[in-house]
């Protein structure tokens, strides 16, 4: 097999991307006041997107300089590239994305079927970039310096990156969310999109920002951390077999095709169910990467080459089974939403309470589930089975990120339609895309979680392989002290990282609702109509606050196993790594999840429901969404890369610890 092949599927697809995207681009635009109001979401988050990479690029030319004086030049260009790629993913999505809206509201026009197809095609740009940048730069790295060790720093820089963009997008579009909605739907009663309401344009750029760009960057450092650790362990587990490194890299290369393949699958069926067609997509991509995973596994020629096959195949069961819990989680169909929309009928805090207790239950059903598929594909392939599985989740990123980037396109398109003033039945459409769009959200976002863990947990096997590898006899037994305490601290973490995300997110906020007060109260007319907001005011003061509240937070998982493992020792900061993972799984999950069923249930009341819309039960389901908000898209997604790159820190400092 051609070593080279990763390299090739790369570059196909990115040359698919540019056919994709220049299909985008030759669709209908719409009216005059259409493109008006796109070209200020796509200005304001370019915008912004600029002002972050400058506050972003600060921190990495330092960690450059860092790692080339620690560890070599090729590693300090390592994290270079890895930082460079994720943020090229992201930017070039959000543009792709502030491009399809208004063509996907233009398209409304003729029917759904268009605009899915529009909105659809807008997020897989998005999708496949992101896996062809991943495999690309880790395979053309690779086969430029064969130095697994600089691997690592490429890994860090995505992940760096990823938490910086999740932190930053996150904490723009809730703040702007939670300012447009505690102000218009809240305290003057107008619809969502409102163009009276002077954060509304602000609110479609957080979309962009934040679960667009967000998005690309997360899933590109768990794509590519996910392959850098299962090379490494191939190398340390299998020295004498250099088949075990290149093994990740054909697996990401059959992945690309399946999901290329499996995109063209996605089309509406006589029953005219939006989640059913992107299902179709999911599925076909899965049984093609099944069927292509097998002849590349078994070109190993080992005796339990076949089991190692299976273990890949418990990662595509795992990868389903997320999907599906997600969704009867936070789907308007099913009883856990209804729950809460049903619980708003008697006020804002039942409508909170019931939405607490819907995200801490949705913990249960995915974290058996994962626990299942640890010790299935321990038991067939050891570590490595579990990398494997991990990579096969993996394998459905490009189309995964594809029905995840097609949700704020259509948010932004039934934003476009609101505001521009669109027949009534082009609305309809877009809010139909669009609520099946908070589910796949809510989807990605837990695929993301699970798949994170797992690589979290292949990079902490990697961390104690590196260990022995190192000659050191470092005690893990949990009668050692150490490894408590590690396991405490890292426990900690993600408690505390939510913490500031969710406090940034409410200083944020609390700074556009006396803005958009402001506004009411001084722009006469602007209630009624007969006056313009001033929409780049709002825009402002989000891009500002979520810069500046970005840092800190973004620092924690770069700081803390730096510090635990220099004072306290190689065994602490295992301990860390643990910790991190378990109770970051709980978090984020609970957050996202919980966040999603709060959304859906606001639009489960907003169909006509327990009274719908202007409703007391309505006024409470917005409450909850509006707290539900900057969990699902802030703390909870932030906390996927933020538990990697504490494992990556680890990796990159174990030499000095030994």
């Amino acid at each position: 097999m051609n070593k080279y092949l990763p390299i090739i599927v790369s570059i196909f697809s990115i040359f698919f991307v540019v056919f994709l995207t220049q299909k985008i681009k030759k669709s209908p635009s719409g009216s005059g006041k259409m493109n008006e109001i796109s070209s200020a979401i796509r200005e304001g988050a370019v915008s912004y997107l600029k002002r972050q990479y400058k506050a972003i690029a600060f921190v990495s030319i330092i960690l450059f300089l860092f790692l080339w004086l620690g560890f070599g030049l090729w590693t300090g260009l390592a994290f270079l590239i890895g930082a460079g790629l994720s943020a090229l993913s992201g930017f070039i999505g959000m543009m792709v994305s502030t491009q399809a809206n208004v063509k996907t509201a233009e398209a409304a026009k003729k029917g759904l079927e268009p605009a899915l197809d529009i909105s659809f095609t807008g997020g897989l740009v998005t999708g496949l970039l992101v896996v062809s940048l991943g495999l690309i730069a880790v395979s053309g790295f690779y086969f430029l310096t064969y130095d697994l060790k600089s691997l690592i720093a490429l890994g860090f820089g995505g992940s760096l990156i990823s938490v910086f963009a999740r932190l930053g997008g996150g904490i723009y579009t809730k703040a702007a969310d939670v300012g447009a909605d505690i102000v218009g739907k809240i305290e003057k009663g107008i619809p969502e999109d409102d163009p009276r309401n002077p954060a509304v344009i602000a609110d479609q750029v957080g979309d962009n920002v934040g679960d667009c760009a967000g998005m690309a960057a997360d899933i590109f450092e768990t794509y590519t951390v996910s392959i850098i650790a299962t090379m490494i362990l191939g190398n340390l587990l299998f020295p004498q077999n250099p088949k075990f490194i290149l093994l990740p890299l054909f697996l990401g290369a059959v992945s690309i095709i399946a999901s290329i393949v499996g995109s063209f699958f996605v089309k509406l069926g006589q029953n005219r169910n939006i989640m059913a067609a992107l299902y179709k997509g999911v599925i076909a991509s899965a049984v093609l990467a099944a069927l292509g995973f097998y002849p590349v596994i078994m070109s190993l020629k080992l005796n339990n080459s076949f089991k190692f096959y299976l273990a890949s195949l418990v990662g595509l069961i795992i990868a389903a089974g997320m999907i599906v819990i997600t969704e009867y989680y936070t789907s308007k169909k099913y009883n856990a939403v209804k729950s809460i929309a049903a619980a708003s009928k008697t006020g804002h805090a039942t409508n909170i309470i019931t939405g607490l207790a819907v995200g801490m239950r949705a913990t249960a059903l995915p974290i058996i589930l994962i626990s299942f598929g640890i010790i299935i594909s321990f038991w067939l392939g050891g570590i490595y089975g579990i990398s494997l599985a991990v990579m096969a989740m993996l394998s459905l990123s490009g189309i995964i990120v594809g029905i995840d980037s097609y949700g704020p396109i259509t948010d932004n398109a039934g934003g476009i339609a609101e505001m521009s003033g669109l027949e009534e039945g082009v609305r309809e459409i877009t809010d139909s895309l669009d609520s099946v769009g908070n589910t796949t959200k809510a989807v990605t976002k837990a695929y993301a979680i699970a798949s994170a863990g797992l690589a979290a947990l292949v990079l902490f096997s990697a961390y104690g392989q590196e260990l022995i590898d190192l000659g050191s006899k470092a005690d893990f037994s949990l009668e050692n002290p150490r490894i408590i305490a590690g396991l405490f601290i890292g426990g900690l973490l993600p408690y505390l990282f939510a913490s500031l995300a969710m406090s940034a997110v409410g200083k944020a906020a609390s700074s556009v609702v006396e803005e958009v007060r402001r506004q009411f109260k001084e722009i006469k007319g602007l209630m009624e109509g007969t006056a313009k907001a001033n929409y780049s005011r709002c825009v402002d003061i989000v891009t500002k606050a979520s810069i500046k509240q970005m840092i800190v937070p973004a620092l924690i998982p770069v700081v803390f196993p730096i510090l635990t493992g220099f004072i306290l020792g190689p065994e602490a900061l295992g301990g860390l790594l643990i910790g991190s993972i378990i109770t970051g799984l709980f978090v984020a999950i609970s957050m996202t999840t919980g966040g999603a069923a709060w959304d859906n249930s606001k639009k489960y009341i907003e169909d006509g429901n327990f009274g719908g819309k202007g409703s007391f039960a309505h006024q409470a389901a917005v409450t909850g969404d509006t707290v539900g908000d900057p969990y699902k898209d802030t703390a909870g997604p932030a906390i996927n890369p933020m538990i990697k790159v504490l494992n990556v820190v680890a990796l990159l400092i174990v030499s000095f610890l030994v």
